[in-house]
C-alpha cells in the first residue's frame, strides 16, 4: 500500500502501481471527468501515470495552469495531425501550449495563407469530433529514432538525439498520427467544444536565425464556445491597444527599412513624451542623491575584456573592426557599468564617501535577432534610466530599499503598480559558460538577495538561469497587451565586477577594501515604457504625459484672435496647448481631436469670447460647460504639477 497526500492535506491509501485518473476517480467521478493532468511530487503527469511510492498529488482541470496547458498541448497534436492530413510531405517540429494557447512550427513548402487556416481548423474539428483513441508509449533511443527517420521527421530525430541519455523518450499516439512528446495530454478530446486557429507567422528553428525558417501556427482551445468567444473579444481589444499599431496612428514612432529593423524613428509627439520622462526621472535622481555620468557611446574591446562582457555577451554586441585584421578593435556600449566603475576610479574613495550614486540617461546598443525585435518593446538602439551605486557592505540593503523605493513610486505615479510582478534572478549551476564562474560567490549573492527580498516582504518568484553573468538581480515584470511578459526595470547585486576593475575604498582603519555593487535602473527602457504607456492607456495619456494637453477650437475666424490670446496665456504657464484655425465645421474639429485623445477640448465663440470663458470638454468629465479661463488655466497647472492619472 501507498500512501497519496492530496491537496487539501487529506491523505489516501492505494495498492501500488495505482493511476492518477483511477485515484480522481475515487475522489469523485465528476473530478475524473474533469480533471485534464495531475501534479506528483511537483511534477505535473499524465493522468495515465501510474504512482508506485508515497507521494504528494494534486488533480488539476482546466481551471488551473497546468490543466489549461494540458488540454491546449494535446490540441497542438491535433493541430500537426490536421496538417499532416493535408499536406503530407510537411515535416513537423515542435508544438507547446503557451500563454492563453498553443502553436506548432511546420516545415512546409509555401507559408500558410488565411484560407489555409479555415482548411486546417476544419479538420482539426472533424478530428475532435473522431475522438480518436489517445496512447502513450515509451521506446529505446535507437528505436524512436529509426521511427522518426522512417516518418522523415528530422526535426524530431534532431530533439531525439539533443536529450540526454538517461531521457525517457515518449510518444504519443493520437489514431493513426504519431508524435514525440513528453506528454501531459488529456484522456480524450470529447471535452473541448471551442478552438480557434489565429495566425501564422514565421519562426526559426530553435529560435535560431541561423537556422532555418519555419512556418509557425497559433491557437487557442475551450471548454466552452462562450468562452473562446470572451477570449477572442479580448484578443480584439488587445490588437486596438497594440502599441505597435496604435503608436504608428498616434504618430508617436515610425520605422523605416532603409534605416533598418529595430531602430525606431521617435516622432515629435513620442519624443516629447520621452523628453517629459527623462527629464522627471533625472530631477527625481538627484533629489535622491544621485550624481550625473556622461560617458562615450563605444569603446575599445580591451574595457569589454576587462568587464566580462566580450566573454559573455559578445554576440550581443556590435562590434567595429576584426580582432584578426585591427590593432584596434572597438565595440558599441550594450551597458554603462564598465565606464561608471572607471569614473569611480579615477578618484581614492574612502568609506565616509559612500555610497556613491552614479546615474546617466545612456543610449546602449544590442544586436538583437531579427526574429526577437517587435516595436518599441526589443529594439538594437534604446535608452536606459542606467545608475550603479558603490556601497559598503553594511549599507547595500538600505541601498536596494531605497532603488526598489524610487522604482514603486514611478510606477505608481505612471498608473502601472498594480500591472507588475516581481523576479528574483537566480543563475543555473549546470550552465556556467554562461555567468562567471564562482559558485561560492553566487551562493552566498543569492542568499543574501533572498534575505533582503523576504525582509522586504517583497511577493516574487524565482527563475532559474535568468541572472545577470555578473550576479542575481530583481526583475520588474510587466505583461504587454498580448499577454508577453517582459522585464522593464531590474535591481542586481554584482560580486565579480568590483574586483575585476580593482575598485576599492579605504575603511576606517585605513585599510584598501571591495566595495558592493548595486546595478538598477529607476524607469528602466524609456521605449519600452512608451510602449507598455501607449498599451496601458490605449493611447490617452494622463494630462502630465500628453504631447498635447489641451486644443482650442473656435467657432469661426471671427474668433481666432481670443483663441489665440487663450493659447498664449496658457503656453506662458508651462502648458502644451494647440489652435485649430482651419475652416472647417466644429463637429469636425472636436472628433479630430478625440481621435488624437488630448485632455481638454476648448471650444470659444462669441459667448465665451464676451465672459472671458472657455466651453470645456475633459476626456474625465466630458461636456464641463463655460469655465473662466483663469480657473481653467490654474487646474491644469494643479493636474499637471500632481501628475494626477
Amino acid at each position: 500500500m501507498i500512501k497519496i497526500t492530496l491537496k487539501d492535506g487529506s491523505v489516501k491509501e492505494f495498492d501500488a502501481g495505482v493511476s492518477v485518473l483511477d485515484i480522481a476517480k475515487s475522489i469523485s467521478e465528476g473530478l475524473a471527468r474533469n480533471a485534464c493532468c495531475g501534479i506528483v511530487n511537483g511534477k505535473v503527469v499524465d493522468l495515465r501515470y501510474v504512482v508506485n511510492e508515497d507521494s504528494e498529488l494534486a488533480i488539476c482541470t482546466f481551471d488551473s495552469e497546468e490543466g489549461k496547458d494540458a488540454l491546449r498541448h494535446s490540441i497542438s497534436h491535433v493541430l500537426a495531425y490536421a496538417v499532416k492530413r493535408l499536406y503530407p510531405n510537411t515535416k513537423l517540429a515542435i508544438g507547446p501550449a503557451i500563454n492563453d494557447g498553443f502553436y506548432y512550427d511546420f516545415d512546409v513548402e509555401n507559408a500558410f495563407s488565411a484560407d489555409d487556416l479555415v482548411k486546417i481548423e476544419d479538420e482539426m474539428r472533424k478530428i475532435i469530433k473522431e475522438n480518436p483513441s489517445i496512447e502513450r508509449f515509451e521506446l529505446p533511443r535507437a528505436e524512436a529514432i529509426k521511427l522518426m527517420e522512417d516518418a522523415n521527421e528530422s526535426y524530431k530525430v534532431e530533439l531525439i538525439n539533443d536529450l540526454g541519455e538517461d531521457e525517457v523518450i515518449s510518444f504519443y499516439k493520437m489514431g493513426d498520427f504519431v508524435d514525440l512528446c513528453a506528454g501531459p495530454h488529456l484522456m480524450s478530446l470529447k471535452p473541448v467544444k471551442a478552438i480557434k486557429l489565429l495566425r501564422s507567422a514565421g519562426a526559426y528553428w530553435k529560435g535560431d536565425e541561423k537556422n532555418k525558417m519555419l512556418s509557425r501556427i497559433y491557437g487557442t482551445a475551450f471548454l466552452k464556445k462562450a468562452d473562446l468567444d470572451a477570449h477572442l473579444e479580448a484578443l480584439e481589444e488587445a490588437k486596438k491597444r497594440d502599441h505597435n499599431r496604435l503608436g504608428r496612428e498616434l504618430k508617436l514612432f515610425t520605422t523605416d527599412e532603409r534605416i533598418g529593423q529595430g531602430l525606431p524613428l521617435l516622432m515629435p509627439k513620442g519624443a516629447k513624451i520621452l523628453q517629459l520622462l527623462q527629464r522627471w526621472i533625472e530631477d527625481e535622481e538627484e533629489k535622491r542623491g544621485y550624481v550625473l555620468t556622461k560617458t562615450p557611446f563605444m569603446a575599445k574591446n580591451d574595457l569589454y575584456k576587462v568587464s566580462g562582457h566580450w566573454d559573455h555577451y559578445k554576440d550581443g554586441m556590435f562590434v567595429l573592426g576584426d580582432e584578426e585584421k585591427d590593432s584596434e578593435v572597438m565595440a558599441l556600449r550594450p551597458m554603462t557599468c564598465p565606464f561608471q566603475f572607471t569614473v569611480y576610479n579615477a578618484d581614492q574613495h574612502s568609506y565616509r564617501e559612500l555610497p556613491i550614486r552614479y546615474g546617466e540617461t545612456s543610449t546602449l546598443f544590442r544586436n538583437e535577432a531579427s526574429g526577437e525585435m517587435h516595436g518599441l518593446i526589443r529594439v538594437r538602439q534604446f535608452t536606459l534610466a542606467e545608475g550603479h551605486i558603490i556601497c559598503r557592505p553594511d549599507q547595500i540593503e538600505e541601498e536596494f530599499k531605497g532603488s526598489l523605493e524610487l522604482i514603486k513610486y514611478i510606477m505608481s505615479t505612471l498608473g502601472i503598480d498594480g500591472d507588475i510582478s516581481y523576479r528574483f534572478s537566480k543563475w543555473d549551476p549546470n550552465n556556467t559558460e554562461k555567468y562567471i564562474n564562482n559558485p561560492e560567490a553566487w551562493e552566498e549573492t543569492q542568499v543574501l538577495m533572498k534575505g533582503i527580498l523576504d525582509h522586504l516582504e517583497i511577493d516574487y518568484v524565482e527563475a532559474e538561469g535568468e541572472a545577470a553573468f555578473y550576479g542575481p538581480k530583481l526583475d520588474i515584470q510587466f505583461k504587454n497587451v498580448h499577454g508577453k511578459e517582459d522585464t522593464i526595470i531590474t535591481i542586481q547585486i554584482d560580486f565579480a565586477l568590483a574586483e575585476r576593475f580593482d575598485m576599492t575604498y579605504i575603511d576606517k582603519d585605513g585599510n584598501k577594501k571591495r566595495p558592493f555593487i548595486i546595478h538598477r535602473s529607476s524607469i528602466g527602457c524609456y521605449e519600452r515604457t512608451l510602449a507598455m504607456l501607449i498599451e496601458k492607456y490605449a493611447g490617452a495619456f494622463p494630462t502630465w504625459l500628453s504631447p498635447t494637453q489641451a486644443i482650442v477650437l473656435p467657432i469661426s475666424d471671427k474668433y481666432n484672435d481670443y483663441a489665440e490670446s487663450i493659447v498664449k496665456e496658457f503656453k506662458n504657464a508651462g502648458i502644451r496647448i494647440s489652435g485649430d484655425y482651419r475652416a472647417e465645421k466644429i463637429g469636425y474639429k472636436i472628433r479630430e481631436a478625440r481621435l488624437e485623445r488630448i485632455p481638454y477640448i476648448l471650444v470659444v465663440g462669441e459667448k465665451e469670447a464676451e465672459s472671458n470663458a472657455i466651453s470645456v470638454r475633459s476626456r474625465k468629465n466630458g461636456e464641463e460647460g463655460a469655465i473662466p479661463v483663469s480657473e481653467l488655466k490654474n487646474r491644469l497647472i494643479l493636474e499637471i504639477a500632481n501628475k494626477e492619472n
